[in-house]
């Protein structure tokens, strides 16, 4: 507001601007820079886990080929690899946030997931609290990972349970939405167009109006120590954006949450029937081979371990821990190299610059990259006779998956 007096003395004129949509910009801004810029981090810090959890799984693996069940340590290294899996499943978390995970969607209708998945969600609320699903009609189809949509359901779950302790009532209603104008949900803007909606609804404590902004935050958690991780609301938020959807929560103190999950819904001419593949370790009986396989990886671990999963399986191994000792260790064999594994991000030469070098002097190079990363970040560099294996695996999936490559 200002004030501005005229010529003549007697009259003064106040000029006002409203602010409102200018600050309500700026704090959206500010939210979304902050939400990237933590997404940055826990994808940076998910890369360098998956290398410690790939070495880590890797030689338990190599530790259990040694020992049967009924050897003394044989329990601890099985104990060592349930950890490892379970830290495992907190960076696949970390990923979902920051939208760095691989995804595998496929067509699918929400009332068959929820259908699927009400048994295990029973369980995990509790007799005290009652569930209750709502199925809508004319729904369609939406294309979705179908695991990561059962981890979205069970950390939603998870967190109405935890908000109901005295027992309560948990709704999840599907219905179809169309939305004539877009619809914004915090700094997100859903645009117009036809989507299937999820609500998730407890009957809770509720959420305090200075907490609903940070519920998507990862770490963010009004829990006591060592009740939660602050992982389960940004996981579903990273799963939901990454798969094309939104997400928007109504919470009024003492009465509850609705927590809103908006699917893009497919055309009819989108809904094609996709046969599900056999997991890879499932398809592939004999893992055993003779290849010549160049490895090169900078993570020391990783790469004992990954050359002595493979000569254990009967291939010869050549390594290098960059990618210049890389190419020079290719260009002084006399034998061919029948199998290139790469890591993707290392100092000097990257691997995907690595493989490129040597596809001039062998074309038809098969390559596997691995990463912490995900296929996503490889799409420039993905192409025939190029694959991709996600840090962390363990000794059956690398072995399976330098199988498939070489019978491919």
């Amino acid at each position: 507001m200002y004030a501005r007096r005229f010529s003549d003395g007697n009259n003064i004129a106040f000029h006002f601007i409203d602010l409102t949509q200018q600050k309500s910009l700026e704090s959206q801004f500010i939210q979304s820079q902050k939400m990237q810029a933590v997404g940055q981090l826990a994808g940076g810090i998910a890369h360098d886990f998956n290398n410690l959890l790939t070495a880590i799984l890797g030689f338990c693996d190599l530790l259990l080929l040694r020992h049967k069940p009924g050897d003394p340590s044989f329990a601890d290294i099985q104990q060592i690899k349930q950890n490892s899996n379970r830290a495992a499943n907190l960076v696949r978390q970390l990923l979902a946030f920051s939208r760095q995970q691989t995804l595998r969607p496929k067509v699918q209708d929400i009332t068959d997931i929820l259908t699927e998945v009400a048994h295990l969600l029973r369980r995990l609320i509790g007799a005290n609290i009652d569930l209750k699903l709502i199925h809508g009609e004319n729904l369609g189809y939406i294309k979705v990972d179908g695991g990561q949509m059962e981890q979205v359901l069970v950390n939603m779950a998870v967190n109405a349970r935890d908000a109901m302790g005295a027992g309560g009532t948990l709704t999840i209603a599907t219905t179809h939405f169309s939305s004539a104008e877009p619809v914004h949900f915090g700094e997100d803007v859903m645009p117009v167009g036809e989507w299937v909606r999820v609500d998730v609804t407890d009957s809770g404590c509720g959420i305090p109006k200075e907490n609903l902004e940070r519920i998507f935050e990862p770490f963010f958690t009004t829990k006591d120590v060592g009740q939660g991780t602050g992982l389960g609301l940004a996981t579903v938020y990273g799963i939901i954006r990454q798969t094309g959807g939104y997400l928007g929560v109504n919470s009024v103190t003492g009465q509850g949450t609705t927590f809103s999950i908006f699917f893009p819904r497919l055309n009819e001419a989108d809904v094609q029937e996709e046969p599900l593949a056999p997991s890879l370790e499932d398809s592939v009986s004999d893992l055993t081979g003779t290849a010549r396989i160049l490895l090169v990886e900078d993570e020391d671990a990783v790469r004992t371990f990954s050359t002595r999963a493979l000569t254990n399986k009967g291939y010869e191994v050549l390594t290098a821990d960059c990618g210049e000792a890389g190419l020079a260790v290719f260009k002084e064999q006399k034998t061919p190299i029948d199998l290139l594994i790469t890591d993707v991000m290392m100092p000097g030469m990257d691997g995907p610059t690595l493989a490129k070098q040597i596809r001039v002097d062998v074309p038809s190079l098969k390559i596997v990259f691995i990463s912490g990363y995900t296929e996503e970040k490889l799409k420039d560099y993905m192409g025939e006779g190029i694959y991709f294996l996600p840090k962390p695996f363990t000794l059956k999936q690398l072995a399976a998956k330098v199988k498939e490559v070489l019978e491919g």
